[in-house]
């Protein structure tokens, strides 16, 4: 909805705008644009670093379940042996 009303409202503006008026859109668009990329560019790299991380817990975690996975594994080995 943004996406359509932004160009839109800039459209409208050029058009019924005095010549300076209008340059003063277009600057303001720009400086808009280059602020919008520079926010995204942020959000991009917050959210790449929040997945890494969620990447190394996610591998801890493993790793610690695999680790209880065969502390288990040798008792029941030790248990079926002291059986035998």
């Amino acid at each position: 909805m943004k996406n359509i009303l932004l160009p839109l409202v800039i459209s409208i503006l050029l058009v019924s705008c005095k010549e300076d008026t209008k340059e003063k859109v277009i600057d303001a668009s720009k400086a808009v644009g280059t602020e919008v990329k520079e926010s995204i560019d942020t959000v991009k790299d917050k959210a790449e670093k929040a997945i890494d991380t969620t990447k190394i817990k996610a591998k801890q975690l493993i790793e610690k379940g695999a680790e209880k996975v065969e502390e288990s594994a040798k008792k029941v080995k030790e248990a079926a042996q002291k059986k035998d």
